[in-house]
């Protein structure tokens, strides 16, 4: 018979794929910035931002903090593992100046997760409480992740152009949202259901925004392309005439 534990276990191997997906969608970020040698303009901090979350949901959902949560721990220990090869391209392809902040910032979070877990797993002696303190620092985090699509939200409201928010990241990031929240509720864990219960909101968000405003950047970037156009024949016209060849002449 199909239980409530295999259907737990069915939705977080669905979110494990969804957000591995969701993990992987920088790639061709990372095969531009190898093949310019450079990270340009670029900003380390959403892989900042993910390593340590990452970090920390694998440290929730160790045996010894949360039993039970082996799926928890498959798929954030594999996004540290991917988020460690992004930040060290952002390394070797950093001026020294950003270089040496990333790396700061790197020992400084490694440092915050060793003394969390060593607080934890040597002063709290209940999985309850361990459970509760490092559910409540994954939740902030996650939170603050979450938010971060309210700056590009509000961009594609007063822009009317949904050109710099990626459909498919925001279909996986809705997706995500809803496989998590699932397995959270399945049974309850207030720590994984309520970040994902925000993200599921904000990824509707966005598709619904998507779909706003669809149709006018369409007609933004047709106009845009229509006077790049226009402009190139206005500047390369006098060219042409001083040299005899317009029309072909």
């Amino acid at each position: 018979m199909f239980s409530r534990e295999d259907a737990r276990t069915v939705v977080g191997i669905i979110g494990n794929i969804i957000a591995l997906i969701l993990f992987l969608s920088p790639v061709p970020t990372f095969i531009r910035i190898w093949k310019k040698r450079s990270v340009e303009q670029y900003s380390p901090v959403p892989y900042l931002a993910t390593f340590i979350n990452c970090g920390l949901w694998s440290l929730y959902g160790l045996p010894l903090v949360h039993p039970h949560s082996t799926l928890v721990v498959t798929i954030n220990g594999t996004g540290f593992v991917i988020e460690i090869v992004y930040l060290s391209l952002f390394l070797i392809f950093s001026d020294s100046k950003k270089r040496l902040r990333v790396v700061a910032i790197v020992v400084a979070e490694c440092v915050f997760m060793a003394v969390l877990a060593l607080l934890v797993l040597n002063l709290v002696h209940t999985t309850k409480l361990r459970s509760t303190i490092v559910g409540s620092v994954c939740m902030a985090g996650n939170i603050m992740m979450y938010a971060s699509p309210l700056a590009v939200m509000k961009l594609v409201i007063s822009t009317r152009s949904v050109e710099y928010m990626p459909f498919f990241l925001s279909l996986f990031s809705f997706l995500n949202g809803i496989s998590w929240t699932a397995y959270a509720l399945i049974r309850f864990d207030p720590f994984i259901a309520a970040p994902n219960g925000m993200g599921l909101l904000l990824g509707l968000a966005q598709l619904f925004l998507y779909a706003t405003f669809y149709k006018s950047t369409k007609r933004i970037m047709a106009e845009r392309k229509a006077q790049g156009e226009v402009g190139l024949a206005e500047k390369v016209a006098p060219e042409a005439h001083k040299n005899g060849h317009i029309n072909g002449v």
